[in-house]
């Protein structure tokens, strides 16, 4: 099992051919040298996974300080595991204003541009046509899908995807 250190935004592995691996097999991360930094997201996941052991820390334990650290972190990652499982490559997308970049399979991210931008939302919560808007320019403007992952309580996820037509 790989082991990680909990930083104030992510977490980076040991330098190993393991971490270089994932990063290099899953698109897992981002290589600084020869280790890998990777987001909450994809460390919980690896941590699921039994693949990532950080600071010692039980999986319970890890939630405990991720949630602290990440409003919606359930939702969110509730969404990223479940496109993960499916297939695709999901990376942070807080840079372009969303939570999720989604590559469609096959594509690798540096090589090609993302197809969706991702948006999780909990089934509780409300969008105002405000917001789904601005969600929707967001996607509009880095010319991508615009794709809301909509969570129950059980944490399964529907999908809607949003695209600009002309008329």
């Amino acid at each position: 099992m790989m082991e990680g250190r909990l930083l104030e935004t992510g977490v980076i592995t040991e330098a190993s051919n393991q971490a270089r691996d994932l990063f290099n097999k899953g698109k897992f991360g981002t290589l600084k040298k020869s280790s890998v930094v990777l987001s909450f997201f994809e460390a919980m996941y690896l941590v699921e996974k039994e693949k990532l052991n950080i600071n010692k820390l039980n999986e319970e334990s890890f939630l405990r300080k991720i949630k602290k650290k990440v409003k919606q972190f359930s939702t969110k990652y509730a969404v990223y595991r479940d496109l993960r499982e499916k297939g695709y490559i999901v990376k942070t997308a807080l840079k372009f204003g969303a939570e999720f970049r989604v590559y469609d399979k096959g594509v690798n991210p540096g090589q090609d541009h993302s197809k969706w931008v991702v948006f999780p939302v909990h089934e509780s919560d409300s969008l105002t046509w405000h917001d789904f808007a601005s969600k929707n320019r967001v996607a509009h403007s880095t010319k991508k899908n615009l794709l809301i992952g909509i969570v129950d309580d059980e944490e399964d996820v529907t999908y809607y995807e949003i695209s600009w037509k002309r008329p």
